[in-house]
């Protein structure tokens, strides 16, 4: 019994020492495998590290190129802004030379002519002593010959000057009578003309009307409307004629207004695409094509007063210029031939070193009273200059439209 116990505790012993081998030997290998673990942890994150650096080098790469890239295009842009400025300061020096030049050479001219007119009055007045003299030498001459006394010639020589004076008066004035008469001929022509130009037939047909091309020829039954009310209502509201008769496909807008005519125009083509042919539809049509084209000449009256750098124009006289956009004389637009001579007085004021602006303002006033000529009498430079002076233009402006036929 004894044995048996010995022997068990022996094996006892013995299975605690294998298990604690065992043990130690797990223990073991987890530390093991902890350490390759952490191992490859820090491997890992070192390379992470390494990416994360390269990717913030590059990153701080991109930057400073782009950075970079700014710069050069920033000093660029300077460089031609201060290459612009230099060449705006020479073109100043330039007209400024020119300038002086013109100013010196117009001294010169002044300083030659007042010595030219300070010698012609030295030599008048030597003449008028001269003469003073010989007419007393000839006064006593008179007198020994004549035996008369200097009241008694005087008296003789007056009425021989005076019957001679009468002559050459009489001569004179058959001059000036037949001078008016061959000028009165010329003006009385381009009176006749410009007349002619503005109300023959012709002419009138050719500004005067529009036509309006219809889908069909059942549009005219349409646009007449029943018992002719979209047609009386239609003319109502333009204030023009719309003439519908057998020309087939086109009704003809009668009217001297030219504006009234593009209202016209414009409302007939919208109430044809629209459909809706009434008075009331018709009536607002037409209000809001007033309003598009009254937008639109301030809109082309805008860009020509900013393409030509005139910007303190009164308003009024900036609604009548978008008005010659529909304006026409001699088969031109009146706004272009307005645009036309804008440049080219300012072309002929820079080469004469004179005020460009003034130029240009003149120009795109000379025509104004086109704009109303249909509405008031007068002459178009007449009329222009009125407007001009009304809305406080400056005397030499009022001057050039005035004076520009």
């Amino acid at each position: 019994m004894t044995i048996y116990i010995a022997i068990s505790i022996v094996l006892v012993i013995l299975g605690m020492g294998f298990g604690y081998l065992i043990s130690l030997k797990v223990t073991k290998s987890k530390i093991e495998e902890a350490e390759a673990s952490a191992g490859r942890i820090v491997k890992s994150a070192e390379r992470e590290a390494e990416t994360r650096l390269r990717e913030a080098a590059l990153e701080s790469k991109d930057k400073q190129l782009l950075i970079k890239a700014e710069f050069e295009k920033e000093t660029k842009e300077r460089a031609a802004e201060f290459l612009n400025l230099e060449k705006r300061l020479t073109q100043k020096e330039q007209n400024l030379d020119k300038k002086m030049e013109f100013l010196e050479k117009r001294d010169g001219e002044n300083n030659r002519r007042e010595k030219e007119i300070l010698g012609r009055e030295r030599l008048l007045t030597e003449k008028e002593e001269k003469c003073e003299r010989r007419q007393k030498e000839q006064m006593q001459q008179i007198e020994k010959i004549s035996g008369m006394s200097a009241e008694e010639a005087k008296k003789q020589l007056m009425g021989s000057m005076e019957q001679e004076a009468k002559f050459e008066s009489a001569k004179m004035i058959k001059r000036i009578e037949d001078e008016a008469k061959d000028s009165a001929e010329k003006k009385a022509k381009h009176i006749i003309t410009e007349a002619i130009q503005r109300y023959s037939s012709d002419y009138t047909s050719e500004v005067t009307i529009s036509v309006v091309n219809l889908p069909s020829d059942d549009m005219k039954g349409r646009i007449i409307g029943r018992e002719g009310r979209n047609i009386r209502a239609l003319e109502s509201c333009t204030g023009i004629d719309l003439i519908i008769d057998d020309t087939p496909g086109a009704v003809i807008i009668s009217g001297f207004d030219p504006i009234r005519r593009e209202v016209a125009r414009v409302s007939l083509e919208r109430l044809m695409t629209d459909g809706r042919i009434h008075p009331a539809k018709i009536e607002e049509i037409v209000e809001k094509v007033k309003k598009d084209i009254d937008k639109t000449m301030r809109e082309e009256a805008d860009k020509l007063l900013f393409d030509t750098g005139i910007s303190d124009l009164n308003t009024e006289l900036v609604n009548l210029l978008g008005r010659l956009k529909y304006r026409t004389s001699y088969a031109q637009n009146n706004l272009s031939h307005t645009r036309e001579v804008a440049f080219l007085c300012g072309i002929m004021a820079a080469e004469l070193g004179l005020d460009i602006k003034l130029a240009k303002r003149a120009a795109i006033l000379h025509d104004i009273g086109k704009a109303v000529d249909h509405q008031e009498e007068g002459s178009h430079p007449s009329i222009g200059a009125e407007l001009a002076r009304r809305y406080g233009e400056s005397p030499k402006v009022v001057n050039a439209i005035a004076a520009h036929h």
